[in-house]
């Protein structure tokens, strides 16, 4: 799979992401009037989505549900803020999205382990792994030997075109 690093500030202690990284995951994986589900902590995607012309359940989503409406993006964090287990929520997910959706899955850069099992659960559900971007607080420079700073793990998962049997 690919791995793209994006060169965003990292998000402020509580928050899901920064504003740099919400403008780039809406510009990204939508278009133009498309619904995005937004379950991150934090302002940064909904200030996002209202600058990109996107629509998105800007209410509390945990309280007010999702809707009925099929969304091009959902974004979260983790742990999902949602009852159930991890298959249960990227059930929902999956539901959720419309055809070519895609599900952002943001995480602290610690645990190694912690991607691949948000993946096996995600693909049990029915979603399919579309990319691994990492985000630093700054790029590599060329020629240069440089470690980079990743802070964030960005999961991209997407509505598979196989029927789950």
């Amino acid at each position: 799979m690919p791995i793209t690093v994006w060169p965003v500030p990292a998000p402020h202690p509580g928050d899901t992401m920064s504003t740099a990284m919400g403008v780039r995951l809406v510009h990204n994986l939508t278009h133009p009037a498309d619904l995005v589900i937004d379950l991150a902590r934090g302002p940064h995607l909904a200030r996002a989505i209202i600058n990109a012309h996107r629509r998105s359940h800007l209410q509390n989503p945990r309280a007010a549900g999702w809707g009925a409406e099929a969304a091009a993006l959902i974004v979260t964090g983790w742990p999902a803020d949602e009852p159930g287990t991890p298959g249960e929520f990227f059930g929902r997910c999956r539901d959720s999205l419309l055809p070519g959706g895609c599900v952002a899955v943001l995480l602290p850069h610690r645990d190694v382990v912690l991607p691949v099992d948000i993946v096996i659960a995600a693909k049990q559900a029915g979603l399919a792994y579309l990319q691994h971007i990492v985000a630093a607080d700054r790029t590599p420079q060329s020629g240069r030997t440089a470690q980079l700073d990743i802070h964030t793990d960005v999961l991209i998962l997407t509505r598979s075109t196989e029927e789950r049997r």
